[in-house]
Protein backbone atom coordinates (compact mmCIF):
# COMPACT_ATOMS: atom_id res chain seq x y z
CA UNK A 1 0.00 0.00 0.00
CA UNK A 2 1.23 3.53 -1.07
CA UNK A 3 0.58 6.40 1.44
CA UNK A 4 -1.23 9.05 0.11
CA UNK A 5 1.21 11.68 -1.33
CA UNK A 6 -0.33 14.61 0.82
CA UNK A 7 1.79 13.05 3.76
CA UNK A 8 5.21 13.88 4.21
CA UNK A 9 7.62 11.02 4.75
CA UNK A 10 8.80 9.83 8.15
CA UNK A 11 7.89 10.84 11.38
CA UNK A 12 7.72 14.01 13.16
CA UNK A 13 8.15 15.36 16.75
CA UNK A 14 6.61 18.05 18.76
CA UNK A 15 7.11 19.32 21.84
CA UNK A 16 4.97 21.19 23.61
CA UNK A 17 4.81 22.85 26.94
CA UNK A 18 3.15 22.99 30.25
CA UNK A 19 0.95 25.84 31.16
CA UNK A 20 -0.25 27.77 34.35
CA UNK A 21 -3.57 29.36 33.60
CA UNK A 22 -5.10 31.99 35.64
CA UNK A 23 -2.39 32.97 37.33
CA UNK A 24 -4.91 34.27 40.46
CA UNK A 25 -7.36 36.90 39.22
CA UNK A 26 -7.23 36.20 35.43
CA UNK A 27 -10.11 33.17 35.44
CA UNK A 28 -10.09 31.47 31.76
CA UNK A 29 -8.53 33.99 30.29
CA UNK A 30 -4.67 34.33 31.73
CA UNK A 31 -1.62 31.68 30.83
CA UNK A 32 2.05 31.26 31.21
CA UNK A 33 3.74 29.02 29.57
CA UNK A 34 6.49 27.01 31.05
CA UNK A 35 10.15 25.39 29.91
CA UNK A 36 8.99 22.04 30.79
CA UNK A 37 8.22 20.00 28.00
CA UNK A 38 6.41 16.67 26.88
CA UNK A 39 7.91 15.18 23.40
CA UNK A 40 5.58 13.27 21.44
CA UNK A 41 6.94 11.67 17.52
CA UNK A 42 4.25 10.66 15.36
CA UNK A 43 4.31 8.68 12.00
CA UNK A 44 1.72 8.40 9.60
CA UNK A 45 1.65 3.96 8.55
CA UNK A 46 -0.63 1.82 6.07
CA UNK A 47 -2.93 0.86 8.32
CA UNK A 48 -3.59 0.42 12.50
CA UNK A 49 -2.64 2.42 15.71
CA UNK A 50 0.09 2.24 17.93
CA UNK A 51 0.70 4.30 21.20
CA UNK A 52 3.39 4.21 23.43
CA UNK A 53 3.42 6.33 26.44
CA UNK A 54 6.90 6.46 28.33
CA UNK A 55 7.07 8.68 32.05
CA UNK A 56 3.97 10.53 33.22
CA UNK A 57 0.80 8.69 32.52
CA UNK A 58 2.51 5.22 31.68
CA UNK A 59 0.28 2.39 32.48
CA UNK A 60 -2.66 4.78 33.27
CA UNK A 61 -3.63 6.42 29.78
CA UNK A 62 -5.28 4.88 27.52
CA UNK A 63 -3.66 3.53 23.80
CA UNK A 64 -6.32 3.11 21.52
CA UNK A 65 -8.26 5.74 19.95
CA UNK A 66 -9.21 7.18 23.65
CA UNK A 67 -5.97 8.77 23.63
CA UNK A 68 -6.30 12.47 23.79
CA UNK A 69 -3.53 13.07 21.43
CA UNK A 70 -5.01 10.58 18.68
CA UNK A 71 -8.46 12.38 19.26
CA UNK A 72 -6.81 15.55 18.47
CA UNK A 73 -4.72 14.05 15.39
CA UNK A 74 -7.63 12.73 14.09
CA UNK A 75 -9.83 16.41 14.54
CA UNK A 76 -6.87 17.89 12.60
CA UNK A 77 -6.30 15.71 9.81
CA UNK A 78 -10.29 15.45 9.34
CA UNK A 79 -9.91 19.23 8.99
CA UNK A 80 -6.97 19.09 7.25
CA UNK A 81 -9.18 16.76 4.70
CA UNK A 82 -6.00 14.21 5.05
CA UNK A 83 -7.46 11.01 7.11
CA UNK A 84 -4.56 8.90 7.95
CA UNK A 85 -4.95 5.09 7.56
CA UNK A 86 -2.62 4.24 10.12
CA UNK A 87 -0.79 6.05 13.40
CA UNK A 88 1.86 5.44 15.13
CA UNK A 89 2.36 7.70 17.99
CA UNK A 90 5.22 7.48 20.48
CA UNK A 91 4.93 10.01 24.21
CA UNK A 92 7.56 10.67 26.83
CA UNK A 93 5.84 12.29 28.91
CA UNK A 94 7.42 15.19 31.58
CA UNK A 95 4.00 17.45 32.38
CA UNK A 96 2.55 15.70 35.39
CA UNK A 97 -1.23 15.01 34.98
CA UNK A 98 -4.28 16.14 37.08
CA UNK A 99 -2.21 18.30 38.45
CA UNK A 100 -3.14 22.42 36.62
CA UNK A 101 -0.09 22.58 34.45
CA UNK A 102 -2.21 22.10 31.26
CA UNK A 103 -0.90 18.26 30.11
CA UNK A 104 -4.43 18.08 28.66
CA UNK A 105 -4.09 21.33 26.78
CA UNK A 106 0.06 20.13 25.75
CA UNK A 107 -1.53 16.50 24.04
CA UNK A 108 -4.26 18.63 21.94
CA UNK A 109 -1.72 21.00 21.06
CA UNK A 110 1.06 18.21 20.17
CA UNK A 111 -1.93 16.47 18.11
CA UNK A 112 -3.33 19.70 16.08
CA UNK A 113 0.32 20.56 15.71
CA UNK A 114 1.90 17.00 14.40
CA UNK A 115 -1.07 16.95 11.98
CA UNK A 116 -0.13 20.05 10.76
CA UNK A 117 3.35 19.09 9.92
CA UNK A 118 2.81 15.33 8.74
CA UNK A 119 0.48 16.64 5.85
CA UNK A 120 2.19 19.04 2.95
CA UNK A 121 1.23 22.66 3.41
CA UNK A 122 -0.70 21.28 6.71
CA UNK A 123 0.63 25.06 8.14
CA UNK A 124 -1.20 27.05 5.47
CA UNK A 125 -4.59 24.78 5.55
CA UNK A 126 -4.89 25.00 9.02
CA UNK A 127 -3.25 28.39 9.96
CA UNK A 128 -2.39 29.46 13.21
CA UNK A 129 -5.88 30.98 14.36
CA UNK A 130 -7.49 27.96 12.80
CA UNK A 131 -5.15 25.57 15.45
CA UNK A 132 -6.27 27.95 18.27
CA UNK A 133 -9.64 27.32 17.57
CA UNK A 134 -9.13 23.76 16.99
CA UNK A 135 -7.82 23.81 20.45
CA UNK A 136 -10.01 25.66 22.39
CA UNK A 137 -13.18 22.88 20.74
CA UNK A 138 -11.30 20.15 21.88
CA UNK A 139 -10.29 21.54 25.57
CA UNK A 140 -13.80 23.63 26.45
CA UNK A 141 -11.64 27.09 27.21
CA UNK A 142 -8.32 28.66 25.83
CA UNK A 143 -6.34 29.84 28.62
CA UNK A 144 -4.16 26.75 28.77
CA UNK A 145 -4.17 26.27 24.93
CA UNK A 146 -3.17 29.51 23.63
CA UNK A 147 0.38 29.77 25.89
CA UNK A 148 0.85 26.47 25.21
CA UNK A 149 0.50 27.25 21.09
CA UNK A 150 2.43 30.56 21.70
CA UNK A 151 4.81 30.74 24.29
CA UNK A 152 5.40 33.49 26.43
CA UNK A 153 2.48 35.33 28.63
CA UNK A 154 -1.01 35.35 27.18
CA UNK A 155 -4.59 36.65 27.31
CA UNK A 156 -6.87 34.73 25.18
CA UNK A 157 -10.53 35.46 24.71
CA UNK A 158 -13.51 34.31 22.67
CA UNK A 159 -15.30 36.66 19.76
CA UNK A 160 -17.86 35.45 17.28
CA UNK A 161 -15.21 34.51 14.67
CA UNK A 162 -13.25 32.34 17.09
CA UNK A 163 -10.80 32.41 19.44
CA UNK A 164 -7.66 35.21 19.92
CA UNK A 165 -5.09 35.85 21.30
CA UNK A 166 -2.53 38.47 22.44
CA UNK A 167 1.08 37.24 23.79
CA UNK A 168 3.84 39.17 25.56
CA UNK A 169 6.78 38.49 27.30
CA UNK A 170 7.15 38.90 30.63
CA UNK A 171 9.89 41.50 32.01
CA UNK A 172 13.15 40.39 32.58
CA UNK A 173 14.37 38.83 35.95
CA UNK A 174 10.56 37.42 36.52
CA UNK A 175 10.64 33.73 37.51
CA UNK A 176 8.50 30.70 38.63
CA UNK A 177 8.72 28.31 40.72
CA UNK A 178 6.12 25.27 40.51
CA UNK A 179 5.01 23.54 43.78
CA UNK A 180 3.71 19.86 42.42
CA UNK A 181 2.15 17.86 45.07
CA UNK A 182 1.76 14.23 44.93
CA UNK A 183 -1.58 13.57 44.43
CA UNK A 184 -3.49 14.54 41.55
CA UNK A 185 -7.01 16.33 41.41
CA UNK A 186 -9.89 16.66 38.15
CA UNK A 187 -10.15 19.77 36.91
CA UNK A 188 -13.89 18.60 36.31
CA UNK A 189 -13.96 18.42 40.61
CA UNK A 190 -12.38 21.86 40.65
CA UNK A 191 -14.88 23.06 38.44
CA UNK A 192 -17.84 21.65 40.14
CA UNK A 193 -16.97 23.86 43.09
CA UNK A 194 -17.44 26.77 41.82
CA UNK A 195 -20.60 28.80 42.30
CA UNK A 196 -23.44 29.85 39.61
CA UNK A 197 -23.22 33.76 40.50
CA UNK A 198 -20.56 35.82 41.87
CA UNK A 199 -20.81 39.27 43.59
CA UNK A 200 -20.91 42.44 41.70
CA UNK A 201 -17.70 43.50 43.84
CA UNK A 202 -15.56 40.28 43.40
CA UNK A 203 -16.29 40.93 39.67
CA UNK A 204 -14.73 44.04 39.71
CA UNK A 205 -11.86 43.48 42.35
CA UNK A 206 -10.91 40.58 40.19
CA UNK A 207 -11.11 42.73 36.47
CA UNK A 208 -8.87 45.51 38.34
CA UNK A 209 -6.04 43.01 39.94
CA UNK A 210 -5.90 41.18 36.36
CA UNK A 211 -4.79 44.79 34.63
CA UNK A 212 -2.73 45.24 37.14
CA UNK A 213 -0.71 41.73 36.78
CA UNK A 214 -0.80 42.10 33.45
CA UNK A 215 1.66 45.09 33.70
CA UNK A 216 3.65 43.89 36.75
CA UNK A 217 4.50 40.78 34.84
CA UNK A 218 5.46 42.70 31.09
CA UNK A 219 6.46 46.60 32.06
CA UNK A 220 9.72 47.18 31.58
CA UNK A 221 12.05 49.27 34.45
CA UNK A 222 10.48 48.52 37.21
CA UNK A 223 12.47 48.32 40.72
CA UNK A 224 12.57 44.78 41.49
CA UNK A 225 11.05 45.14 45.01
CA UNK A 226 7.93 47.43 43.37
CA UNK A 227 7.85 44.80 40.87
CA UNK A 228 6.99 42.16 43.55
CA UNK A 229 4.48 44.49 45.62
CA UNK A 230 2.62 44.75 42.47
CA UNK A 231 2.99 41.06 41.67
CA UNK A 232 1.53 40.33 44.71
CA UNK A 233 -1.41 42.50 45.15
CA UNK A 234 -2.05 41.48 41.30
CA UNK A 235 -2.23 37.87 41.92
CA UNK A 236 -4.87 38.55 44.56
CA UNK A 237 -8.42 36.76 43.89
CA UNK A 238 -11.90 36.85 44.29
CA UNK A 239 -13.60 34.39 42.02
CA UNK A 240 -12.08 30.59 42.09
CA UNK A 241 -9.13 30.17 44.26
CA UNK A 242 -11.22 30.56 48.12
CA UNK A 243 -14.25 28.69 46.29
CA UNK A 244 -11.68 25.80 45.68
CA UNK A 245 -9.57 25.57 48.72
CA UNK A 246 -11.81 22.46 50.19
CA UNK A 247 -10.53 20.46 47.83
CA UNK A 248 -6.76 21.33 47.99
CA UNK A 249 -6.31 22.15 51.76
CA UNK A 250 -2.12 21.97 51.51
CA UNK A 251 -2.34 24.29 48.45
CA UNK A 252 -4.35 26.69 50.38
CA UNK A 253 -2.22 26.21 53.41
CA UNK A 254 1.06 26.72 50.55
CA UNK A 255 0.10 29.94 49.51
CA UNK A 256 -0.94 31.19 52.45
CA UNK A 257 2.34 30.68 54.10
CA UNK A 258 4.07 31.92 50.67
CA UNK A 259 2.20 34.95 50.71
CA UNK A 260 2.03 35.78 54.43
CA UNK A 261 6.44 36.48 53.64
CA UNK A 262 5.32 38.77 50.94
CA UNK A 263 5.67 35.99 48.10
CA UNK A 264 3.02 36.48 45.07
CA UNK A 265 1.67 32.53 45.12
CA UNK A 266 -1.18 31.60 43.17
CA UNK A 267 -3.05 27.79 42.57
CA UNK A 268 -1.73 26.86 39.38
CA UNK A 269 -5.08 26.58 36.88
CA UNK A 270 -7.69 24.48 38.13
CA UNK A 271 -4.72 23.28 41.03
CA UNK A 272 -3.52 21.72 43.30
CA UNK A 273 -0.02 22.89 41.83
CA UNK A 274 1.30 26.05 43.32
CA UNK A 275 2.82 28.89 41.17
CA UNK A 276 5.09 31.46 42.63
CA UNK A 277 6.53 34.96 41.33
CA UNK A 278 10.11 35.48 42.04
CA UNK A 279 11.60 38.73 40.92
CA UNK A 280 15.23 38.85 40.07
CA UNK A 281 16.90 41.74 42.71
CA UNK A 282 14.01 41.11 45.19
CA UNK A 283 14.84 39.42 48.81
CA UNK A 284 15.18 35.58 47.98
CA UNK A 285 11.91 33.45 47.12
CA UNK A 286 11.80 31.40 50.09
CA UNK A 287 10.22 28.79 47.64
CA UNK A 288 14.27 28.63 46.59
CA UNK A 289 14.39 26.77 50.11
CA UNK A 290 11.77 24.47 49.57
CA UNK A 291 12.61 23.60 46.54
CA UNK A 292 15.98 22.20 48.42
CA UNK A 293 13.82 20.30 50.91
CA UNK A 294 11.49 18.99 48.22
CA UNK A 295 8.34 19.27 50.65
CA UNK A 296 7.35 22.88 52.06
CA UNK A 297 4.41 20.99 54.11
CA UNK A 298 6.33 18.06 55.91
CA UNK A 299 2.60 16.75 57.14
CA UNK A 300 0.87 17.07 54.40
CA UNK A 301 1.52 16.05 50.53
CA UNK A 302 4.59 15.46 49.45
CA UNK A 303 5.93 18.86 47.28
CA UNK A 304 8.28 18.54 44.31
CA UNK A 305 9.32 22.05 44.13
CA UNK A 306 11.68 23.52 40.73
CA UNK A 307 12.45 26.59 39.51
CA UNK A 308 10.97 26.63 35.63
CA UNK A 309 11.82 29.24 33.26
CA UNK A 310 9.18 30.77 30.88
CA UNK A 311 8.60 29.08 27.79
CA UNK A 312 9.65 31.67 25.27
CA UNK A 313 8.14 29.69 22.55
CA UNK A 314 4.84 27.28 22.13
CA UNK A 315 4.98 23.98 20.89
CA UNK A 316 8.11 22.90 19.02
CA UNK A 317 7.65 20.94 15.72
CA UNK A 318 11.08 19.30 14.60
CA UNK A 319 13.15 21.85 16.17
CA UNK A 320 11.20 25.25 14.65
CA UNK A 321 8.18 26.47 16.44
CA UNK A 322 4.93 27.20 14.71
CA UNK A 323 6.10 30.75 13.12
CA UNK A 324 9.67 28.72 11.40
CA UNK A 325 11.94 29.95 13.72
CA UNK A 326 14.92 27.28 14.63
CA UNK A 327 14.73 25.91 18.42
CA UNK A 328 17.84 27.22 20.10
Amino acid sequence: MTLDPRFRPGPVTVRPPATSANLGPGFDAFGLALELRDEVTVEVVESGLEVVIEGEGAGELPVDEQHLIVRSLRAALARLDAPAPGLRVRCVNRIPHGRGLGSSSAAICAGIMAARALVADGELILDAYAALDLANELEGHPDNVAPCLVGGFTTAWQQDDGVDVLRLDPADGVSAVLFVPSQPLSTHVARGLLPKDVPHEDASFNAGRSGLLALALTAPGLNPLRRRELLFAGTEDRLHQGYRAPAMEGSAGLIARLRADGHPAVVSGAGPSVLAFGVAGAPALRAAEYARSGNPEPDGPAWRASAIPVAAVGVVVDGADEAGRRDG
